[in-house]
């Protein structure tokens, strides 16, 4: 299977902010192609969302935050 690689766009983030457009700030490239989305689900082998990333720019977190990762998996954290 080939890699897939998800980009966070930080400029197309500022810049909805700035102009209040609501363009996809996520790039999911894979086998030579880019697609944009505002909302991504990562699945398992099973086919069972494992992951989802989320721009919520009218509803961001309470610390402010408005791209984020949501999981019910455990992660784990490395230095």
């Amino acid at each position: 299977m080939a890699i897939t690689r998800i980009h966070v766009n930080q400029h197309v983030i500022r810049a909805n902010g700035k102009t209040g457009d609501r363009n996809p700030v996520f790039t999911v490239k894979s086998r030579g192609k880019n697609n944009y989305a505002q909302t991504v689900e990562i699945y398992d082998e099973e086919g069972v969302v494992c992951a989802r990333l989320v721009y919520s720019p009218d509803k961001p977190l309470s610390c402010g935050a408005k791209v984020w990762i949501e999981t019910n998996n455990l992660v784990k954290l490395y230095d």
